[in-house]
């Protein structure tokens, strides 16, 4: 996610209307909100007014519930290698956590106080799992194995003027509330989206326009992104992502409630419990990580050969543009799926892991397989390379034909 710096609040208040406003004057139809179907009754706004009165929007204080839920359409095995349950347990590593939020519901707590106060709580039950950023510190904290983590900002950082020192990686999860979502959704518009208004809505029992971005390009699995504005400040209260197959969306993240007082200070404190664990991150932790794109493959059982381990090459290529962007990984295999497959000494998760991949596909780029997602589908070939993105299975087999 974006990081909490100015920067970010820059991203939302003048990239945006650059990035985004400056493409709907010049490619999107100004037609006003469609019939209210039930919504409530707002005066009409075109698409470029509504991204002007996000852009605008100057509230940095509230505090509320969300809930989001996802629903990728993962297998079996990979679902469970996200975790599958609940958030806490485990690790207070936020970046142990986040992956789990990409399956399932979740119910989480937001506050938010400026760009130097946020604090976001998942909730699970009786347990919970907080984090927390309060000025030059991050804090993680998961109730059920009451494992604390730490991160703070590098004295060369605090060094450097007002703002820096802020862009803490692990502060960087921070930003899962639907607000900044939408944020860096607008951002990232450009000449290949329609941008529109749908209808109204209440979300949070707050009146709201939806914004509707769609994208022009064919071979794309997303069918649209709606983001509910709320109709007096401007800010974004829920982001639904829809499949272009259809059925519920594959991301829906809003708040339940939301209020936009000031959260009182003491919200953002935080001390370690007695008795608890507590980690410290490192500086500069992840930075640079030329193979951190196959650690995850790496670590299963049978599959380093796959990934062509530590040494493996990871060299990325960007095809297309867009909502029809592809991924092309050149992972430097150590050994191919077809010789995997046949290895009768490769552990059972490999292969379960492998018959979670789906069809086998071929092509003048010779033969893979794909896993398959409502949102992502990925292309391992034979032959050690990776394509992938938000495009359907025939998308990636004509790239990988185009580009073997």
């Amino acid at each position: 996610m974006a990081a909490n710096t100015k920067t970010s609040r820059k991203v939302a208040r003048y990239a945006v209307p650059v990035a985004v406003a400056g493409v709907a004057a010049a490619t999107v139809a100004m037609v006003p909100a469609f019939a209210n179907a039930g919504g409530p009754d707002l005066p009409k706004v075109t698409a470029q007014q509504l991204i002007e009165k996000v852009a605008a929007s100057d509230v940095e204080q509230l505090s509320g519930t969300a809930k989001i839920s996802t629903d990728l359409g993962l297998p079996k095995i990979a679902s469970g290698m996200l975790g599958g349950g609940g958030v806490t347990g485990g690790s207070a590593n936020p970046e142990d956590k986040v992956a789990q939020l990409a399956n399932g519901t979740h119910t989480l707590r937001v506050a938010a106080d400026g760009e130097d106060r946020q604090k976001l709580t998942f909730l699970d039950g009786k347990d919970e799992y907080s984090l927390i950023h309060n000025g030059d510190d991050v804090w993680g904290y998961d109730s059920k194995s009451n494992e604390v983590f730490h991160e703070k900002a590098s004295p060369s950082d605090r060094g450097a003027g007002k703002g820096a020192g802020k862009e803490h990686k692990t502060g960087d999860r921070l930003n899962a509330s639907p607000q900044k979502l939408a944020e860096e959704i607008l951002a990232a518009a450009g000449p290949t989206t329609d941008v529109s208004v749908g209808e109204t809505a209440q979300v949070a029992g707050r009146d709201a326009y939806q914004l509707v971005l769609k994208p022009k390009q064919a071979g794309s699995t997303v069918g649209s992104v709606q983001i509910a504005v709320d109709a007096k400040n401007g800010v974004p209260l829920r982001v639904q992502l829809l499949s272009a197959q259809g059925g519920k969306p594959i991301v829906d993240a809003g708040f339940t409630k939301v209020d936009f007082a000031k959260p009182s200070a003491d919200t953002f404190t935080f001390t370690p419990p007695k008795g608890a664990k507590v980690t410290e991150g490192v500086d500069g932790h992840g930075k640079g990580d030329k193979d951190g794109a196959f650690k995850a493959l790496e670590s299963f059982p049978g599959l380093d050969g796959l990934a062509g381990g530590p040494g493996g090459k990871g060299d990325v290529k960007v095809l297309g543009e867009g909502w029809a962007t592809i991924a092309r990984i050149d992972s430097g295999a150590g050994k191919g799926l077809k010789e995997l497959e046949n290895d009768k000494n490769a552990p059972k998760e490999a292969k379960q892991f492998l018959d979670s991949l789906g069809d086998k596909v071929n092509g003048s780029f010779g033969e893979g397989r794909v896993l398959s997602t409502r949102l992502f589908n990925v292309l391992v070939t034979d032959d050690g390379k990776v394509y992938a993105g938000a495009v359907t299975k025939d998308t990636l087999v004509k790239a990988a034909d185009a580009n073997k």
